[in-house]
């Protein structure tokens, strides 16, 4: 009895297979924070004892940019400029991705349009579209539309393109099945070429968010004196460094908070994409 209570015991103080998985999960959770955040701080704290050493003509450092970002914050520039950009990237997003998946599918599916668009769509997306900012903003003026004009056409080509290898690269199987059950052409996106293609779309959205918001300080460069690119241009002429270093890392911060956002939406509505990661 003795020895049946002993044996008990040591199989008792096994780890199970779940308890062993939810830690090595913990431990590699702690690792990669550990890695990301530990490299991050360590070139903040480099940053800051080197730049005071250099001219504060052409360079600052981390506390002047922060104490320059509470001023900005507490005067209203940063907010009122940054709701201006956010507006601009907002539309302009919204635009490429309604156009962009739809076309797309159209593209892969219709083979006499993908013959039609294949050239011109290759042909902007390998043209510089700085130098055709220009021409837009005499097209289309100074003010909002130009701007989203050019968030979209920066913004489009990596969700359409992607889109169309995604819906391309279906599974024929999973068509066949949806013929044998009658599904219609509007059937057969909803359930079989949008969901095998999310994962694709998702990455070209992602491109688009850093192209986007390329376009939109871009636009604000060449057009009206509004958003977070005007007060890049109006500190940078000053040679308030740790002002102009405001705007810049606020792009930094909404590249990274899109591309969270994203990547949480896509787990969310498709996580059969992760399951294999």
């Amino acid at each position: 009895m003795s020895a049946n209570r002993s044996n008990t015991g040591v199989l008792a103080s096994k780890p199970t297979p779940v308890a062993a998985a939810s830690r090595e999960k913990r431990a590699f959770l702690e690792s990669k924070a550990l890695f990301r955040y530990g490299f991050l701080a360590l070139i903040l704290i480099v940053w800051q004892i080197v730049g005071p050493h250099i001219s504060p003509i052409f360079f600052t450092y981390p506390s002047k940019i922060a104490v320059a970002f509470y001023e900005l914050t507490a005067s209203g520039d940063l907010p009122h400029y940054l709701s201006q950009s956010l507006e601009v990237m907002f539309y302009g997003l919204l635009t490429a991705v309604i156009i962009g998946i739809p076309l797309a599918v159209l593209m892969a599916r219709v083979r006499w349009l993908d013959w039609a668009l294949d050239l011109p769509v290759n042909a902007l997306y390998a043209t510089p579209l700085v130098a055709l900012v220009p021409l837009l903003v005499l097209w289309f003026g100074i003010y909002l539309k130009a701007k989203i004009i050019v968030v979209f056409l920066f913004a489009v080509f990596p969700i359409l393109i992607n889109t169309y290898q995604g819906v391309r690269e279906c599974d024929q199987n999973m068509l066949e099945v949806a013929h044998s059950f009658r599904s219609n052409e509007w059937q057969m996106w909803q359930d079989v070429l949008l969901p095998f293609a999310l994962p694709y779309i998702a990455a070209g959205v992602r491109l688009a968010i850093g192209r986007g918001l390329v376009g939109m300080v871009i636009a604000e460069f060449y057009t009206t004196i509004t958003g977070l690119g005007y007060m890049i241009m109006r500190y940078a002429n000053n040679f308030e460094m740790d002002k102009t270093f405001v705007p810049v890392i606020m792009l930094m911060l909404l590249g990274v908070s899109f591309t969270a956002g994203l990547k949480w939406l896509e787990r969310r509505i498709a996580p059969w994409s992760h399951a294999n990661r």
